[in-house]
């Protein structure tokens, strides 16, 4: 078994290393998710395949292919086989925005209608059935997986970014000027209860992310700033500037702890900072170029980072990981 997260430290941060690799696809990945509760990873990307991974065993499980709509943004719903996922094509003439899909008997149980320009920024409610889109018509929307309809939209300025923290109680939305508005998510009509600015930044916030203990927030800027932000109080915490990536965006990650940010850099790196002491704990080369997908696993010492190639990084000095993983070539699966 992994490391628990209550482990992390320093030295074990350090050794993580690549422990599978998957380079079968044909493209880049555009979003990678992992499940709150089960050993599962999921990837949507550039060959309209949405692929599904168990992660303990380093194990391809199932892969769709979705020609019609494409598949862009993802993320899991609660049930384990069951995930939300954007489209690339056909959105102005069908609106067809977004599917909710079962993985399971490759069937899409719901569409939803409503953005008529590609969605950017795609989350999960972690307490019920609802969900927020952000899209470059400049809306957010609310919806629930058991109505066609959209329950709630939020018209801005910009480029949206949408994330729940992880009570699901509070909604953040990332809009033009680096504004960040954080929402009561029972009562988001009565509009944002406060709202945080990221001075002397303007580029706009790609992704938002909190951390497990809700206290921080992690904004990662179109020009590879990124920032953590007291989620209480809106005062910075620390932030870093990253090499650019000219069209490939960056993602960076909370560890569960909430003690570490991981994050990919346009010269191929990924390096890791101490929150606390703002330092940086290690620098590792990804061996995939740019990681445009970057993400922390929930329950386990492991992250998966991607570009066209998936790759799990695990603690290298735990020999039976290894055994588990069988080194670095992954089981390819069905």
């Amino acid at each position: 078994m992994t490391a628990s997260l209550t482990e992390l430290d320093d030295d074990l941060v350090r050794s993580m290393a690549i422990g599978a690799v998957f380079s079968d696809f044909g493209g880049m990945i555009h979003s990678i998710d992992f499940h709150r509760k089960d050993d599962l990873l999921v990837t949507a990307s550039e060959d309209d395949s949405v692929r599904l991974y168990d992660i303990a065993n380093a194990k391809l499980l199932k892969s769709t292919y979705h020609k019609k709509h494409g598949t862009d943004r993802i993320c899991f719903t609660h049930h384990p086989s069951s995930v939300i996922c954007s489209s690339k094509y056909t959105l102005e003439s069908t609106g067809e925005s977004l599917r909710y899909l079962s993985m399971y008997d490759n069937r899409c149980l719901r569409y939803f209608k409503g953005h008529k320009q590609r969605v950017v920024s795609l989350c999960m409610s972690p307490i019920n059935d609802s969900f927020m889109s952000g899209s470059l018509d400049h809306s957010v929307r609310i919806w629930d997986l058991r109505v066609n309809a959209c329950q709630g939209i939020l018209h801005l300025r910009g480029r949206p970014a949408v994330a729940y923290d992880q009570q699901g109680l509070v909604f953040a939305v990332a809009m033009e000027g680096g504004a960040i508005k954080l929402f009561d998510s029972r009562s988001y009509d009565k509009g944002p209860f406060d709202t945080f600015l990221v001075g002397g930044d303007t580029a706009e916030v790609c992704d938002i992310k909190f951390s497990n203990d809700g206290k921080s927030m992690l904004l990662t800027t179109t020009n590879n700033n990124i920032y953590v932000l007291d989620a209480y109080g809106g005062e910075k915490r620390c932030g870093f500037s990253l090499e650019p990536s000219p069209g490939t965006p960056i993602e960076a990650t909370f560890t569960p702890d909430g003690k570490y940010m991981v994050a990919g850099s346009g010269s191929g790196t990924m390096q890791v900072w101490s929150i606390e002491t703002k330092n940086e704990v290690a620098c590792w080369t990804s061996h995939i170029g740019v990681p445009s997908c970057l993400k922390w696993a929930p329950r386990r010492a492991m992250f998966a980072a991607a570009s066209s190639v998936l790759t799990f990084w695990i603690p290298n000095n735990d020999s039976k990981l290894e055994t588990q993983y069988g080194g670095t070539d992954a089981e390819a699966g069905p």
